[in-house]
């Protein structure tokens, strides 16, 4: 094909797309104008559609605040509801089921939070003030209830109750209180009683515990705390005086003891120390053990409700103790206060436990200082009776001679210081770190000392001079013997024995010398220098004594040995060794000792009867 006949094609198709364009153009304006009128129309059926619109939402929120209209009466209701299920076992009271009053009295508080949280309502304030004044007469009732079931059930506690929460050992039958075993036989158990067990008595019964402790959980959330502190401290306390009075336990002032005849004053102290042991073991332990279980998760008050509870039973049994720590001091009352000072050692751990709260500190602090002011005036004693042995004036002779009153008292007094040694020790470290052993045996020696000091003196009354040195023999004897035969040697040592016996022996030496010198010289021949071996019975002349100077001399030999026995036979030796020969009392005495006084006597006889 030529290229106008190309063109010519090109020309024709040109044309066919203008026309085909132009047809477009035509159908765009056409639907155009149709999408106009469709969006008019839209425009007008939107304008007619909008009242529906809105009344179709409104009706649908209408709705949905119904529902919740609703849903809040519901609530409202079931709280109306529960409010009057709640006054309904409010009103009957705690008496017939207490665990539904304490749920009703909860539900009951809820409800109140409830409506003071939804104000709203018209009629919330007169609920809120109808559930205030219910929960006030609910919570009165609870208090009655508290009162009522912590009195019914909070008795007094017979003696005998307590005894049997003591260990064996330690219960009356096995050791009379109030009466000192002189011996401190007992002394053993008391020291082993701090691993003793002891059972508290039960104060409450357990059931009731956890009602108690819902009772005074309520009344703490409800505000009334001081009146649950009152009639908790005022029901307790009261008890707890009473089994200690039906006890024996009495407050004694210092006057009070000062009267006392020493006899009666000992048993009360006996008595005293029984008691510390049953109050602090048994009803103080006890009485913390309710308290921490009925007011448990209300700290401060469970503290201070135990401590004054308390409180005026540990002032009675205390200030006995202070009694008698300032009364006047006697010797006799050393070994009471060394009692009295072991008992408060040995509960001390035990009373800085119970009462370690801040607000028993008073209680804690008295007992510590009764027990140093026990320790001082206990040393305090202890030095007079050094120089009350020293000084003992004592005129009252004894006239035969024995182991004087003083001497025997002086050490039986020894002795029971050394049942006292481990208590001792620790009361000379409450006032200065040292050798307590050695402090010990300090005081014994210038014990024992003042003791012969005053033997010396004492002896000095006699006329007789032989009776002087019997008097110190014996006492001397008595004295070494009873060391020997006690703890005390041990801390004197053998060297004090040793010198001591020596001590005896002068004295008997002394003793036989001053009285069988006259006696002696009476069948002595002094001055006389016998030639032919007459002797005092011969005849010859050369003998230098004559026959009447024989008689002479049997004739005062007789008045002088007659007027010994008379005075000597009145005399005593109470101990069975010193009244044998002092010979005997040598190393071997049969050895040296052949004959016997009644062999003696059978071979005189036989003198001078020619027998071969």
């Amino acid at each position: 094909m030529g290229v106008p006949q190309a063109m010519a094609a090109l020309r024709d198709k040109a044309a066919l797309v203008r026309e085909s364009l132009q047809k477009s153009q035509t159908i765009t304006e056409s639907m155009v104008s149709i999408l106009g009128s469709f969006d008019h129309r839209l425009s007008s059926l939107e304008t007619a559609m909008r009242p529906t619109q809105i009344r179709t939402h409104s009706i649908r929120r209408a709705h949905e605040n119904i529902d919740k209209t609703l849903k809040a009466a519901e609530a409202i209701l079931g709280r109306f509801d529960l409010t009057r299920k709640a006054e309904a076992k409010i009103l009957r009271g705690p008496h017939e089921d207490l665990e539904s009053y304490l749920e009703a009295i909860d539900q009951l508080r809820s409800n109140l939070q409830y409506f003071t949280t939804h104000k709203c309502f018209k009629s919330t304030s007169g609920i809120i003030t109808h559930a205030n004044n219910l929960l006030t007469k609910a919570i009165s009732k609870l208090e009655d209830e508290f009162r009522n079931l912590l009195t019914n059930y909070s008795k007094v506690v017979e003696p005998d109750r307590l005894f049997d929460g003591l260990p064996d050992s330690l219960r009356p039958s096995a050791t009379s209180p109030g009466k000192r075993n002189d011996s401190k036989k007992d002394s053993d158990n008391q020291k082993n009683s701090e691993n003793a067990v002891y059972t508290p008595p039960t104060l409450i019964p357990p059931r009731v515990l956890p009602l108690l402790h819902n009772l005074a959980q309520q009344m703490v959330q409800a505000g009334h705390q001081q009146q649950l502190f009152r009639i908790y401290r005022d029901t307790r306390a009261s008890v707890l005086e009473q089994s200690l009075r039906k006890l024996g336990v009495e407050r004694l002032s210092k006057d009070d003891v000062q009267k006392m005849q020493w006899e009666v004053l000992e048993a009360k102290i006996g008595n005293w120390i029984h008691y510390m042991r049953i109050a602090v073991k048994l009803l103080f332990a006890g009485e913390k053990k309710i308290c921490d279980q009925i007011l448990a998760g209300i700290d401060s008050l469970r503290d201070q409700c135990y401590a004054e509870i308390t409180a005026n039973s540990v002032s009675v049994l205390l200030s006995f103790g202070e009694a008698i720590a300032k009364s006047k001091r006697s010797p006799e009352k050393l070994f009471v206060l060394l009692d009295m000072y072991e008992i408060m050692r040995e509960l001390q751990s035990e009373i800085d436990s119970l009462f370690g709260a801040k607000s028993c500190t008073e209680m804690r602090e008295s007992a510590q200082s009764l027990t140093k002011r026990l320790a001082q005036t206990a040393q305090e004693t202890f030095g007079d009776f050094e120089e009350a042995v020293a000084k003992d004036a004592t005129k009252t002779a004894v006239l035969d001679g024995t182991v004087h009153p003083l001497t025997s008292y002086v050490i039986n007094y020894v002795k029971f210081l050394f049942d006292y040694k481990t208590t001792l020790e620790q009361l000379f470290q409450e006032f200065e770190e040292s050798d307590t052993e050695a402090q010990l045996k300090t005081l014994t020696t210038r014990i024992m000392e003042a003791l012969q000091t005053n033997l010396d003196g004492k002896s000095k009354q006699y006329k007789d001079p032989a009776l002087t040195q019997l008097f110190l023999m014996n006492n001397m004897h008595y004295i070494v013997r009873s060391v020997r035969r006690s703890e005390a040697k041990d801390l004197l040592g053998d060297d004090w024995v040793q010198i001591h016996r020596r001590i005896v022996q002068q004295h008997a030496n002394q003793y036989k010398r001053i009285s069988w010198a006259k006696v002696l010289q009476c069948v002595t021949i002094q001055g006389a220098a016998p030639t032919g071996g007459g002797g005092i019975l011969g005849g010859d002349s050369g003998s230098g004594i004559s026959r009447a100077m024989v008689k002479d001399r049997f004739k005062n030999f007789n008045a002088q040995f007659e007027d010994l026995h008379m005075r000597q036979c009145q005399w005593n030796v109470p101990d069975s060794e010193l009244r044998e020969p002092m010979a005997e009392s040598g190393k071997s005495p049969c050895k040296y000792i052949k004959y016997k006084p009644e062999d003696l006597e059978r071979m005189l006889s036989e003198f001078f009867e020619g027998k071969e």
